[in-house]
Parts: structure tokens; sequence; C-alpha cells
């Protein structure tokens, strides 16, 4: 990771939560990134983690940081815009973990620019699938078992983009915008059943795609177009959604939370 500097704030550490402890989370888009973070945060709190990607290889290295630390990690090779796969990952979780009492939606991302008169139907449902339909089919999977043990804890991945109009493309935007819509119709559903959504929508977060596309002279001047004068990191998105999987927030239910540096104030 480059050495960015960090004026005004550092990135967030992952606070600890004893009510964890013990209990099982799925983590889609867990290869990498923000996914990856946010289940080693997990399991350094007593979490048994599922890490779920496409990425076999990608997520076998996870699972084995998190067992290097005294964590426990099953790594799940699956498609998430796939049906068939999601439930077969769901059922292997239960039988070698157990219940999945915490879903945390990642799989997803793909923001790049594209001008919209350049934009084509293919590209279009691609994007909705990966973004919008993978978050669908994951809590879709996750929700009988939950419903029928009334409890469980649901974290889904939307982003600055369906916030404001930004850079990425259309149909990033619109998929976005669409999880934010599922997250709180489900969350005044599922509440009197005792489950409770809840989504993130970070801004520009540091992360492999972006060392690669970028040089660090140009992080370090987006950075500086934020309030807090620095990009994100995927540990301050892991930090949220550790306090949205908890009992700490046992009474949040519904709520986009914008992890920006202040670049989206609603």
């Amino acid at each position: 990771m480059s050495a960015l500097p960090t004026p005004g704030t550092s990135p967030a550490a992952p606070g600890t939560y004893a009510d964890l402890a013990g209990r099982v989370a799925m983590v889609t888009g867990g290869s990498r990134g923000i996914g990856a973070q946010t289940a080693r945060a997990l399991a350094a709190n007593g979490v048994r983690v599922a890490l779920i990607a496409r990425d076999a290889e990608a997520l076998a290295q996870v699972a084995a940081s998190i067992a290097a630390t005294g964590g426990e990690a099953l790594a799940v090779p699956a498609d998430c815009t796939v049906e068939a796969e999601v439930d077969r990952a769901v059922a292997t979780i239960a039988q070698q973990l157990g219940p999945i009492d915490i879903l945390a939606a990642f799989a997803g991302g793909n923001g790049m620019p594209v001008p919209t008169v350049e934009e084509t139907v293919a590209h279009w449902r691609e994007v909705v699938e990966s973004d919008l339909t993978a978050t669908f089919a994951c809590v879709h999977a996750v929700l009988p078992a939950m419903i029928e043990r009334e409890r469980g804890s649901i974290i889904t991945m939307s982003s600055a983009a369906a916030r404001q109009a930004a850079q990425s493309n259309a149909a990033y935007a619109a998929a976005k915008a669409g999880v934010i819509a599922l997250t709180r119709h489900l969350a005044a559903e599922m509440g009197p059943r005792g489950i409770r959504l809840n989504c993130i929508a970070p801004s520009a977060v540091e992360n492999e795609r972006m060392r690669t596309w970028t040089t660090e002279e140009q992080r370090r001047a987006l950075g500086a177009s934020f309030p807090l004068r620095r990009i994100g990191q995927p540990g301050d998105v892991a930090a949220a959604a550790l306090f949205l999987a908890s009992d700490a927030s046992g009474w949040v239910t519904g709520v986009t939370l914008d992890i920006a540096g202040g670049k989206i104030m609603v």
C-alpha cells in the first residue's frame, strides 16, 4: 500500500465487539480490498468467516492470512451472479461453520467511467448483474435461515456514485442506487423478523485496482479534494461494517452510511 499522507484523520482501526464472538459471517467480494479487510476485522473479533469470490487462489490467500493470526476462515469460491452457486455456498457455510448470522454483501465494483452515449445494453446488464442482482441473490439466499432464527445483520455495499453525480458509468450509479433502495425496502420488511439491513456507501478507497490505474501523485491530489484531505482505506469501511454487524448498532436499520471523508453530506 502506498504511504499516502493522512492529514486530519488517520485510517480507522477496527473496533472490538465482544458480542460478535462465535458468530458466522459470509463476506462476498472477500478475495481483496474492502471485503478482505472486513473479513479480517470480523475474524479478529472471534467471528467464523466464510469468504466468497470467484478468484479461488486469492480467497485461499486471505483465508490463510486470517488463520495465521488465530482466526477461522473458510474459502468458498462462487460467482455471486449465479443463483445456484450462491445457494451452494450458503449450504456449504451452514454445514461447515453453522447458520449465517452476518452477511456482508460486498461483491461488485464495475464503476469505471463510460460516457453514456458509448454505454451498451450488454455492459449495462453486466454491471447491474454484478452490482445489484448479485446483492439480491446473496440476501435472498441467507434470509430463510435468518427468518427462522429471528436474527441477523445484513450489510450491503453501495457507492458515493449512487449519492451524487460522479465520473463512474451510469449503469454503476443506477445499480448502486438500487442497492440502497433494496436495503431500505428489506429493512422495513424484515425488521419485525429481527433482521437488520444497513448499507455502506464509500467514496474513493485505495485498493489494488486504484493503485494500478493511478500514480501516487494522482492519489495524493484526489485525497486533497476531500474535506478530510485523504482518500479512504479498506480499514475505514471495515470499521463501519464491524459496527453495523454488531449489537452496538442494535437499533439501527435501513441506514445508508457514507464512508466518504466528507465528500458526501446528506
